[in-house]
């Protein structure tokens, strides 16, 4: 039988797992960003169940390279355009690992108080560094906590925004009122879905309609449907304002928007899970004026600032009203310290109980790369995603859909759907690159999303010169 690893046994295959994984990422662009190999080809490669008397670390790292490694789609490869970033880095993989070997968990101060402390102090240097509102720091009535996502924080939002406006008694038996959220038509599927988990049903969304050249959420539809809902009789409990929608990266109008709530007493939530990254560099801050209206306000370090999933970063601008919604204490989790009001317990600003020690990674990361390197790194990916832009006007072939303020850029072949279609699939099969797509308008829209740290010059004009290339084949076939 196989004994619990000692200390040096340890030492040895934590070596050999980082050489893996920098091995993985010096060859990442020798690989084709995404497997081709058909569903259920890694389950029939694998043994029926595990060995008797266990396997050495090197056994396994030698399946991980030739079974899983190929059967992978490579987010962190250069030529990973998809979607949008979830990027990481080595200091964010180190911060992962020695909360992985602290092995604490920090559902309350008591249970590890340093893991509580010091994720409150990186949830305030967050907020310094995107200039946050000072109503979101935890001095005054505000604070930050992890959440794993951004859905995670819009359920959040969405459970403390519905026990406001019902004073605390909204799922109450007998009480027969309908509470709405809105968003626009470009909001993230994760509203719809925190809307349902909290109760609200399929219905209990307003979707509120855009601006057909900007894509943001027009504010006298948003006033018009809220008026609307009142007279009915409904209950209004939250908005949902993105920064950085997930299709083009719209920006809605913060300020107009906020002054509709603070008229009716609607809580706001922002929604910046991508773009929220760009604030570190002030000449793009410009998203985020109106944020002194928000009650809540997320956006996730591991999509473009160099943290390693899961870490949202969520903070409200009054933390009694989070806690006083999501609150249980049962005797067992009973202690001086809470009892005695002094101490943030995490465990009443989420979802589960259990909480893993995720603010190392975000203290690593913003120890190693400072203020300056994490600028200098959305800087590069805006200036990257600027000189693509330019590709496509020059072209006419090629039609930019959308604005791109960030990072992502939404284009489309001037030929139609069926060529924009085709241009993707055949893109894709190559195995260079990694595109998504969406629809603008009712058009078929490539999406490139330049995020990946490997990613250089070199990547983004190669994608552009396989786009242009095949785009003539393209456009030729369909002749």
């Amino acid at each position: 039988m196989a004994e619990h690893m000692d200390p040096e046994e340890f030492r040895r295959a934590g070596h050999a797992v980082v050489d893996w994984i920098a091995d993985y990422w010096a060859t990442l662009d020798q690989r084709p960003v995404a497997s081709t190999e058909p569903p259920g080809s890694l389950a029939a490669a694998l043994p029926a169940g595990p060995s008797a008397h266990g396997e050495p670390v090197e056994a396994v790292l030698a399946d991980l390279g030739s079974l899983v490694a190929p059967r992978l789609t490579h987010w962190q490869h250069p030529g990973f355009f998809g979607y949008f970033p979830a990027n990481t880095s080595g200091p964010s993989v180190l911060g992962d690992l020695v909360s992985s070997g602290l092995g604490v968990q920090g559902m309350l101060w008591a249970t590890s108080p340093a893991c509580t402390e010091l994720e409150t102090v990186m949830m305030d240097w967050l907020a310094g560094l995107l200039d946050l509102p000072q109503r979101f720091r935890s001095t005054g009535a505000g604070g930050g906590v992890i959440q794993d996502s951004a859905s995670s924080a819009t359920l959040v939002a969405t459970l403390a925004a519905l026990h406001r406006a019902g004073g605390g008694r909204w799922r109450e038996a007998g009480i027969d009122r309908r509470y709405r959220v809105y968003a626009s038509t470009e909001g993230h599927s994760s509203i719809e879905k925190a809307a349902r988990i909290a109760g609200l049903g399929r219905d209990g969304v307003r979707t509120v309609d855009v601006d057909p050249e900007t894509l943001a959420m027009r504010p006298d539809a948003l006033r018009a449907a809220i008026r609307a809902d009142v007279a009915a009789g409904d209950v209004p409990a939250i908005v949902v304002a993105t920064i950085g929608t997930t299709s083009t990266t719209a920006v809605d109008p913060l300020s107009d928007i906020g002054a509709i709530c603070a008229e009716h007493g609607v809580w706001l939530h922002v929604d910046a899970a991508y773009a929220g990254a760009a604030a570190v560099c002030p000449e793009l801050r410009w998203s985020h004026v109106g944020l002194e209206y928000a009650d809540s306000y997320c956006f996730d370090p591991h999509k473009w600032l160099l943290t390693g999933f899961d870490c949202d970063a969520f903070w409200v601008a009054d933390r009694r009203e989070l806690v006083e919604a999501l609150t249980v204490l049962p005797e067992y989790l009973r202690n001086a310290a809470t009892e005695a009001g002094a101490v943030v317990d995490y465990r009443d600003w989420q979802v589960p109980l259990g909480r893993r020690f995720r603010a190392l990674k975000l203290w690593f990361v913003l120890r190693w790369y400072g203020v300056e390197g994490l600028r200098a790194h959305i800087r590069g990916h805006v200036a990257l995603a600027d000189r693509f832009a330019a590709r496509v006007r020059a072209d006419d072939r090629f039609v930019l859909a959308a604005p791109h303020p960030f990072s992502l850029v939404c284009f489309r072949l001037a030929a139609g759907d069926e060529a924009s279609a085709e241009l993707l699939s055949r893109v894709n099969a190559t195995g260079r690159v990694l595109l998504t797509h969406t629809r603008v308008a009712g058009r078929y829209t490539l999406r490139l999303a330049i995020g990946s740290p490997l990613t250089t010059r070199e990547h983004v004009d190669g994608a552009w010169e396989l786009l242009a290339e095949t785009a003539g084949t393209v456009l030729t076939g369909l002749q």
